[in-house]
């Protein structure tokens, strides 16, 4: 029985995992923290479910249908569109095809024009069609080129596709690459967006289980410290060497999936991005259930981005809270200097000239997220320079979502094409 081990417990190491286990070889992976899930994890605070930042699931990426059990994870969906907010005003701009409830609301929105919303329905019909089996294709020119091109308005722009795509892309400037924009919409208009019951880290937990179940062996609490190929001449791809603090090991294969910072240094592949846009989430609460005329919709903030979006987290997955209590999320992007109590302010402070009905004053910062890491850079062409799956020299594989795009969708991804590559290249199992 072939031997691999994976340096990384994120979503790519958890699927590479299960997929080389299934295939019969003998699987250790390691993960440095004591939780497994990387960047996709959950905690419990004060008994408040709270993500590692704001996170939701597209329940019709092709890598969710194939690696998750969407049953088992008991998803609570979030209303398609938005609530637009600036100071003494709000709108609802929905899908009307997705919520059809709200399509009055939505045609007599005034925060973006009639041939906006034609646009958007044309685009919606044009990516929808044959979404089960799109692939990722790069535009070569940014968000805002590419709706510019298709005649979208500063308003819509501005109003929305700035905090929105902003929220996904952690980029307002919509300078990311147009195929995320393109894929993502699709995915967007195909399926549902939705977080776990018990929290997003529902998903590696169940990746972990199955892992496991699978015949993986999974460590947390060790480190990988390095890794090389194990061969030399004419055995050059044969077999690797890890180090951990405790033990050398020499597997006939290893799969790199630690984030794209520590990959750079184990590898000394120089194609692994690592220049990144960051966020910082904070969760709000009140002891008391307090409903937000948005529903299950985001709010998006039309004025700046602080917060860029504001999450209504127990409307939508009243798990999170739990006794009737009241969570919010708030996700202002970058890396700012400003102290948490500061970003808390200027949060509640934009909530009170949104919602000027509504008392606010016992809303409680919960805890902060800062998180300088969230995704690697995007813009255009940006995955003509990205590395291989196999560019590490030897048996050494890389699982990341820097080998595809940065989404759950591009983790899990490549950790499908990581397992398959060394089962190919090797035969491992």
């Amino acid at each position: 029985m072939s031997e691999v081990v994976i340096a990384g417990g994120g979503l790519a190491g958890l699927v590479a995992a299960r997929r080389l286990a299934a295939q019969g070889a003998d699987v250790t992976l390691f993960e440095e923290r004591e939780a497994i899930g990387g960047r996709v994890r959950s905690r419990e605070v004060d008994g408040f479910t709270l993500d590692r930042g704001f996170q939701v699931l597209f329940t019709a990426y092709p890598a969710v249908k194939r690696e998750l059990d969407l049953r088992e994870l008991d998803l609570r969906y979030f209303s398609p569109g938005a609530t637009i907010a600036r100071p003494d005003h709000r709108s609802t701009l929905a899908d009307p095809l997705g919520d059809p409830f709200s399509a009055v609301d939505s045609l007599f929105n005034t925060d973006v024009t009639l041939l906006d919303k034609l646009r958007t329905l044309k685009l919606r019909l044009s990516l929808g069609s044959g979404v089960t089996g799109r692939k990722f294709h790069g535009r070569g020119q940014s968000i805002r080129s590419y709706l510019d091109d298709l005649g979208f308005s500063e308003r819509f722009l501005s109003n929305f596709a700035e905090p929105f795509y902003g929220g996904i892309t952690l980029d307002r400037s919509l300078s990311t690459d147009a195929g995320v924009f393109e894929y993502t919409f699709a995915m967007l208009s195909a399926g549902g967006t939705a977080v776990p019951a018990d929290g997003m880290g529902a998903i590696a937990d169940q990746l972990a289980a199955s892992a496991r179940d699978a015949g993986a062996t999974i460590e947390t609490g060790t480190a990988v410290e390095a890794v090389a190929a194990g061969g030399s001449g004419d055995d050059e791809d044969e077999g690797a060497v890890v180090e951990t603090p405790a033990e050398t090991l020499s597997p006939d294969a290893a799969v790199v999936a630690t984030d794209p910072r520590s990959a750079r240094e184990l590898t000394g592949v120089d194609a692994i991005p690592t220049e990144a846009h960051g966020c910082v989430t904070q969760y709000f609460t009140t002891r008391r259930h307090r409903e937000l005329d948005t529903g299950k919709r985001l709010i998006l903030n039309a004025e700046g981005d602080r917060p860029n979006t504001v999450a209504p987290l127990s409307t939508v997955a009243p798990e999170y809270a739990g006794d009737g209590a009241t969570l919010l999320s708030a996700t202002t992007l970058g890396d700012p200097d400003a102290s948490d109590e500061e970003l808390a302010t200027a949060v509640k402070d934009a909530l009170v000239t949104w919602y000027p009905e509504h008392r606010l004053d016992d809303l409680e910062l919960l805890a902060t997220d800062r998180i300088p890491f969230a995704q690697f850079t995007q813009p255009p062409s940006f995955r003509d320079d990205l590395p291989a799956v196999d560019d590490p020299e030897g048996a050494v594989f890389l699982a990341g979502d820097y080998t595809r795009w940065s989404a759950i969708q591009g983790a899990m991804e490549s950790g499908r094409v990581a397992s398959e590559t060394a089962v190919d290249r090797l035969d491992i199992a």
